[in-house]
């Protein structure tokens, strides 16, 4: 099973549209994973006429994607437990945010976003994957996205562009 994965798409403040890169990529995956800052609706229903989506809200997020989508999701895909944040909140790293918030759930994976930027790191057996963003690179040198395989075992890779 082939998993799209992006976060922090910010649009339209930070592009006006979903880069072409990442709906051609998503085109062939069986499952689209959005780790919070959307902004607007029209991302999801987007990402929706690709594959089905799962997203979680993030902290610019508006009061009825908040209210809509929460800030913590757990799905079960192809056998495996993934847990959806954005990451953000008061102290600590994001990451060490993110292994917070579903210390207690047996997640196989956990997809996270907030900081813009990629990550992925296995902590005790668990799978942390930060996609980046496919609009607002920072000080990143590429926007990216990700692609996790859910197969036999977890496989995840970057898309930079």
């Amino acid at each position: 099973m082939k998993i799209g994965v992006l976060s922090d798409t910010h649009i339209p403040t930070r592009k006006k549209v979903l880069p072409e890169t990442v709906i051609e990529a998503f085109r062939s995956v069986d499952h689209i994973i959005h780790a919070g800052d959307i902004s607007c609706l029209e991302v999801l229903e987007i990402l929706n006429s690709l594959a089905a989506v799962t997203a979680v809200a993030g902290n610019i997020d508006p009061e009825e994607l908040q209210t809509a989508l929460g800030t913590k999701r757990i799905i079960t895909l192809n056998g495996y437990r993934i847990g959806i944040t954005h990451g953000h909140g008061k102290s600590g790293k994001t990451v060490d945010r993110a292994v917070r918030c579903f210390e207690n759930d047996g997640v196989d994976c956990i997809v996270f976003g907030h900081s813009h930027n990629p990550f992925c790191e296995y902590r005790d057996h668990i799978l942390l994957f930060n996609p980046g963003s496919p609009t607002d690179k920072r000080r990143n040198e590429f926007f990216s996205f990700g692609i996790l395989e859910l197969g036999n075992d977890i496989k995840a890779k970057h898309i930079f562009f």
